[in-house]
């Protein structure tokens, strides 16, 4: 691979080069992945998922010290329609393909870095004056961007359970909630068990996850077609990227799709991702046409699902990025995410589309 552009910042070396080889890159990035701190959207199962039909022109961007490896991140060109280019990190920058809305973004850092806003900003340095989009990113990303003249134009907060402090409190993860969630939550639970046991079932191999996420999808377009918008299931991009993705990280153990039920009643479906100790609630679908009066199909399926993470010692219970009822009243905290832009025009920064539509 020819080096592109190449920079040096207090002793961090920093260049770009053309992916020509998406299989050698998964083995190069696996196996810094395995020393690095990141998230499901940072790993190969994700960023490598139907890459070749993503990413039309990659490069990969590395960061260096003393000729160790301390970040990659793989980003896509795109020619504008005035002849310039914006390079989108972690996304294709095609509105179709990137409606599965990547979070907890960024470049994949090793452990050990001593200062990481430093490596970030070496990193962004390489990239020179081109337009840079990226996309659900930390304060850290933030920052570095900012030396470059970036800004954030849209933060989300991503509400957050604390497993650890759940598992610890006296009377569970129930007794942190407020009275109302807490007489919401069993008000519903009892009137879900006139019709049978409540109980939660993990997929049990990709196919079993498969016909989860088609029972998913049909419940979440019912929902959303409903109050008169597409739902994220009406773009086939998206369904084809997660069919992949569930083939690829379910047998790995990062993926989990979860059905809901109360004896012979399926109230949802849940999409979860698994990642070195923390759920992402990722993508849902429930029956809430079929939910009587008092019954809550989402608070009751997430409120499942975070006991059941809770006993198996998971860390956090993660909503991801956006508003919503349930997210407020089931989370402990939350931290934001941020969508920064860097360099180029001004006008030419796309709003990427939230995967909830």
């Amino acid at each position: 691979m020819a080096k592109e552009q190449a920079t040096n910042t207090r002793g961090l070396e920093a260049w770009r080069e053309p992916v020509t080889d998406f299989t050698a890159l998964e083995a190069r990035w696996r196996a810094f992945e395995a020393a690095a701190a990141g998230s499901f959207f940072q790993s190969w199962t994700w960023t490598g998922c139907l890459a070749a039909a993503r990413f039309s022109r990659p490069w990969l961007l590395r960061v260096t010290t003393d000729g160790r490896e301390v970040a990659l991140g793989l980003l896509n060109r795109r020619s504008t329609w005035w002849g310039g280019a914006r390079l989108f990190l972690g996304e294709s920058g095609d509105p179709a393909w990137d409606a599965v809305f990547v979070e907890e973004n960024g470049l994949l850092l090793a452990r050990e870095t001593a200062d990481d806003t430093e490596v970030i900003a070496a990193g962004l340095a390489a990239l020179g004056g081109q337009r840079v989009i990226l996309s659900g990113v930390d304060a850290r990303h933030l920052a570095a961007a900012a030396r470059r003249g970036g800004h954030a134009r849209e933060t989300r907060d991503a509400p957050f359970v604390d497993l650890a402090k759940a598992r610890a409190a006296e009377g569970g993860f129930l007794a942190g909630r407020s009275a109302n969630t807490r007489y919401q939550l069993r008000r519903s639970a009892r009137s879900y068990a006139t019709r049978g046991a409540l109980s939660l079932r993990r997929a049990a191999d990709v196919a079993e996850a498969e016909a989860f996420l088609d029972a998913l999808a049909v419940l979440h377009q019912r929902s959303w077609t409903g109050r008169g918008k597409p739902g994220a299931f009406a773009n086939p991009l998206f369904l084809r990227f997660h069919r992949e993705l569930i083939a690829r990280g379910h047998p790995r153990g990062e993926i989990d799709l979860l059905r809901v039920s109360a004896g012979g009643t399926v109230l949802g479906y849940l999409y979860n991702f698994l990642w070195r100790g923390a759920v992402a609630a990722y993508q849902s679908g429930f029956d809430f046409a079929a939910a009587g009066p008092h019954e809550k199909p989402g608070l009751t399926a997430h409120h499942l699902a975070i006991e059941h993470y809770a006993a198996l010692g998971a860390a956090r219970y993660d909503f991801l990025a956006g508003a919503a009822r349930y997210k407020s009243s089931l989370a402990d905290a939350a931290r934001p995410m941020h969508w920064v832009v860097m360099g180029g025009w001004p006008g030419c920064w796309r709003k990427s589309r939230c995967r909830k539509t």
